[in-house]
């Protein structure tokens, strides 16, 4: 873990200044590392909010963002189910890690659809 510990500050600050960031969940200590989320403590939360999905999608795959992903295995245990949820949220509202928790519920339970989603299977955002 101690790769990934140790880039977690610049690839936050990285995440905080890219086109289409709004919002990431934190602590006092910048980053949500420290949230025991789930039952099992070695499990970590990170949720953000962007202003469109591809706007996300850049940030993740097309930014130093990616070298993490590429090294994953490296710090990270391969889980069952989901371990990352998307979903749409109104402009101006920022969702609670309880609605994250539901969203990854929601993906793994029933698979992808407009209320929790991935990058493999996007879904267009509801029209109001």
């Amino acid at each position: 873990m101690q790769g990934f510990v140790e880039q977690l500050e610049a690839i936050n600050a990285l995440a905080d200044g890219s086109e289409g960031f709004v919002w990431r969940l934190q602590t006092e200590e910048g980053d949500a590392t420290s949230l025991q989320v789930f039952d099992d403590p070695m499990v970590i939360v990170n949720m953000s909010v962007w202003d469109s999905f591809e706007s996300l999608k850049a940030y993740v795959y097309s930014s130093e963002h990616l070298s993490l992903i590429q090294a994953k295995k490296a710090w990270f245990e391969k889980l069952a189910s989901p371990n990352l949820a998307l979903w749409w949220v109104p402009e101006g509202y920022i969702p609670s890690v309880e609605e994250g928790k539901a969203a990854l519920v929601q993906l793994t339970d029933q698979g992808p659809s407009v209320e929790a989603f991935s990058f493999v299977q996007p879904f267009a955002a509801p029209t109001a």
